[in-house]
């Protein structure tokens, strides 16, 4: 199975929540979505442990079945359709949560989150 890890549950695997480890080691591939980076390496400027985090971070991303998920011109029809589809529900949701659900449709991955909001988008498998 092929994860797209959400932010909160990066943070879940960092304080060794044993679901999330779970579901990490039997996963065959894991991606952290650029935003999700992004989001992280924010509050490690605004936290009182950057370096530390950010050591954590680059070790997590160093791992074999471990990278970085970027946004392509393929990511941005879907994240279209998803705006669409979202708006049309009346059902918004964060705007980095848009790109994620993209990026899970594009590659076909499972979403490791623990957002209800993702509930809107239930052609997005959930682990």
């Amino acid at each position: 199975m092929n994860l797209l890890l959400d932010t909160n549950r990066y943070c879940d695997f960092c304080r060794g929540r044993a679901e999330v480890v779970d579901s990490l080691q039997r996963a065959d591939r894991v991606c952290l979505p650029f935003v999700c980076l992004a989001e992280l390496r924010a509050g490690f400027h605004c936290g009182a442990h950057g370096r530390s985090n950010e050591r954590v971070l680059t070790q997590f991303l160093n791992r074999p079945r471990a990278s970085v998920l970027y946004a392509d011109e393929q990511t941005t029809h879907h994240y279209a359709r998803l705006f669409h589809q979202l708006r049309a529900q009346g059902n918004p949701i964060p705007t980095n949560d848009i790109w994620i659900a993209a990026l899970a449709i594009q590659h076909d991955m499972y979403l490791l989150t623990r957002d209800r909001h993702f509930d809107a988008l239930p052609q997005i498998p959930r682990v």
